[in-house]
């Protein structure tokens, strides 16, 4: 029978092994994904990218209907003008494009 600091010290190795295997894994992993990347011609950049140009914009999902000037993604925090619309008890849908 082992004792509590026998099982801790073989807790701590057991979790330092599972570390380092993974590591291992992923190593070997990496290293076969960049081989058949070259066989392929794929360089490093090409494999990451998903194959969809990223133009960097999102379409506009809401307007403001007093200033069509005042538009908002959906992304990130509300606009003033959102926040004041939702606030005064009106649907967010109200403002979808």
């Amino acid at each position: 029978m082992m004792t509590m600091v026998q099982l801790r010290n073989l807790q701590d190795q057991v979790t330092q092994e599972l570390k380092q295997r993974e590591r291992k894994d992923l190593h070997q992993a990496r290293d076969q994904i960049m081989a058949i990347a070259e066989q392929a011609g794929i360089t490093l950049k090409q494999l990451i990218q998903d194959g969809v140009p990223r133009t960097g914009k999102v379409a506009v999902r809401y307007r403001n209907p007093d200033n069509a000037s005042e538009q908002w993604t959906g992304r990130g925090r509300q606009p003033i003008w959102v926040r004041s619309w939702v606030e005064s008890g009106k649907a967010i849908e109200l403002l979808r494009v």
